[in-house]
């Protein structure tokens, strides 16, 4: 059974309304049979994932971007006998590009229902929270509150906010222990990643794949208002790791310890306050239909 789960507020728009009807013909000349679950509330996506993939044969289907997919993979229950799918329909589409999957609604839909499935990694975080594409504490929390609150819409208002926040950033102490080793760090951003990018095509982990068995540790150090230039140009163009200040390793886990009260970490673009961050990856655990 095929379970597609799509925000009410999407369908406001009618290119939306659009590549939904598109779908739903395409799973209906198949033959096969699906259910629309539309939300309306943070939650509900979580909630609805929990109760279907608690049975067996089902594919759980984002019909949007990294937040949909975040909530319906910690709903997740049985990673074994469940898969899951995406229709592309978000600002930034993030995880999209790091699986391959294409924007145009037919050909998604093509490829769920062509049946191939691999087996890809996400973030364990040691709370029970998950996360598909990236998490991280730093310059990327700080970029998605601006982004948040301010009246930009599309890919561009993370771009914009990257660029205020370097501007306006003041690094931060922490500790980072992976591969038995302890480190300190006075710095930007310490994140680790699943998938290659974050906000929209920033390319913060350009080594990053979502199938080999590692997650992808990235840590900026303090940079000089003239270096921070430098290293925004590297980091456009999928570079950030070439960097002096950059540690950039493959691990199997990673622990942060803020040496500072009040921090925020991100997960897929949610915001989450006080979470600590020390993941594993889970290896191969999620079934996924992606052609890579």
């Amino acid at each position: 059974m095929y379970h597609i789960i799509v925000n009410e507020d999407n369908l406001r728009k009618r290119k939306n309304r659009k590549k939904l009807a598109v779908a739903e013909r395409k799973f209906r000349t198949a033959g096969l049979d699906y259910t629309v679950h539309r939300t309306n509330r943070q939650g509900q996506p979580k909630e609805i994932c929990g109760r279907v993939t608690s049975g067996k044969g089902n594919t759980v289907i984002a019909m949007g971007g990294d937040g949909t997919l975040h909530e319906i993979l910690n709903g997740f229950c049985d990673f074994e006998n469940n898969s899951m799918g995406l229709i592309p329909m978000g600002t930034g589409n993030d995880f999209a590009a790091a699986a391959k999957i294409p924007l145009n609604t037919a050909r998604a839909v093509d490829l769920i229902i062509s049946g191939k499935v691999k087996a890809i990694d996400f973030l364990q975080f040691s709370s029970g929270l998950r996360s598909l594409n990236a998490a991280g504490m730093g310059i990327d929390v700080d970029v998605l509150k601006i982004a948040y609150a301010g009246k930009t819409k599309g890919k561009s208002k993370y771009l914009k906010a990257l660029i205020k926040a370097l501007a306006e950033f003041k690094s931060y102490r922490y500790k980072v222990y992976y591969d038995g080793k302890e480190e300190e760090h006075y710095g930007l951003i310490g994140a680790a990643g699943n998938g290659r990018q974050i906000g929209g095509g920033i390319k913060t982990f350009p080594d990053a794949r979502i199938d080999d068995g590692y997650l992808d540790l990235l840590v900026v150090d303090f940079l000089s208002k003239f270096k921070t230039i430098g290293a925004f140009l590297k980091l456009m163009r999928g570079k950030i790791n070439k960097i002096k200040q950059v540690t950039a390793v493959k691990t199997k886990s990673v622990k942060f310890v803020p040496l500072y009260d009040g921090y925020t970490v991100q997960a897929d673009g949610e915001l989450y306050e006080g979470v600590p961050l020390e993941i594993n990856v889970a290896e191969g655990r999620l079934k996924f239909h992606t052609p890579v």
